[in-house]
């Protein structure tokens, strides 16, 4: 039985083993200009593999909806499975659309962000006005590192929403050789 479904199917197998070669290679295209890019920006590694993270994830879904084309699954029949998953990650995303907003900030902050850990900014804020190090950039929110030692995490929306000043390029390095040892 297993062996008369291959036989049965050995085209479409075939054309499964070509998408597969080639979205490999589409993966490892993206990852590596990520990586170019990443690196002469002096990019965290850590947003690097979170980016190449998005790009996988994103192949993985359209590999999966050609194989089912591939396969023999009608549109029609994928229009009522995708409208129904989407119908039920609307109200789901809804309801979440601050985290979205995040992840979609960071991404744009990936690919076009002027500042860099370890710099010094200043956000200008009617209500709360932050002059800080960068510290860390993660997928949601910053952490910013305070004259005072606290450390406050800002989310990533805010970041591209309000006006942000350089104060100082680099300025982790002179709290390092001032104190001697890392914040």
């Amino acid at each position: 039985m297993f062996t008369a479904f291959i036989e049965n199917n050995q085209d479409e197998f075939t054309i499964t083993g070509f998408i597969l070669l080639s979205v490999l290679v589409i993966r490892f295209i993206i990852n590596f200009t990520i990586r170019k890019i990443a690196k002469k920006n002096s990019i965290n590694d850590a947003r690097i593999r979170l980016m190449c993270r998005y790009v996988s994830v994103t192949l993985l879904i359209l590999t999966l909806i050609i194989e089912a084309f591939i396969f023999g699954a009608e549109f029609k029949d994928l229009a009522v499975i995708f409208s129904s998953v989407f119908a039920i990650l609307g109200i789901a995303l809804f309801a979440i659309w601050s985290i979205l907003s995040n992840v979609t900030s960071g991404i744009i902050m990936f690919f076009n962000f002027p500042y860099k850990v370890g710099d010094k900014i200043e956000i200008h804020d009617k209500d709360f006005p932050i002059t800080a190090i960068i510290e860390d950039i993660r997928a949601f929110q910053l952490h910013l590192r305070l004259e005072n030692g606290d450390l406050v995490t800002y989310p990533n929306n805010l970041m591209l929403q309000k006006a942000v000043t350089l104060v100082k390029k680099d300025a982790i390095d002179d709290i390092i050789e001032d104190d001697g040892e890392a914040v």
